[in-house]
């Protein structure tokens, strides 16, 4: 796990910055991601991150971050949950699903 993805999720500014950051030049669909959430390129970086999945893990957390970032709340939550199962070590997506869950009258960007 990159070390400023904890950070990050509990909205650590320094951490976000590192990570958007970290994203120009990262090939880690992890970072792409987790960048693409913060970032106003976010579309691209999801782009980016979709090209370089290599695994069913890494194909789903994109997924999950694409469904996020367009509002669909309920995809969110359904992949979230298929996606957790297996992977209940991934924060990124507990996170993702927690702000998908709880977003009310907001950009899916954040």
């Amino acid at each position: 796990m990159h070390p400023a993805l904890r950070r990050l999720v509990m909205g650590d500014d320094a951490a976000i910055a590192a990570i958007v950051a970290a994203s120009r030049t990262s090939d880690d669909p992890l970072v792409l991601v987790a960048a693409a959430l913060f970032a106003p390129d976010g579309d691209g970086l999801l782009d980016r991150a979709r090209s370089v999945a290599a695994t069913t893990r890494e194909r789903q957390l994109v997924a999950i971050a694409t469904a996020h970032r367009r509002g669909e709340r309920e995809l969110v939550d359904a992949l979230a949950r298929d996606h957790l199962v297996d992977h209940p070590d991934n924060v990124l997506v507990a996170w993702i699903a927690d702000r998908s869950l709880n977003a009310v009258d907001r950009s899916p960007h954040a």
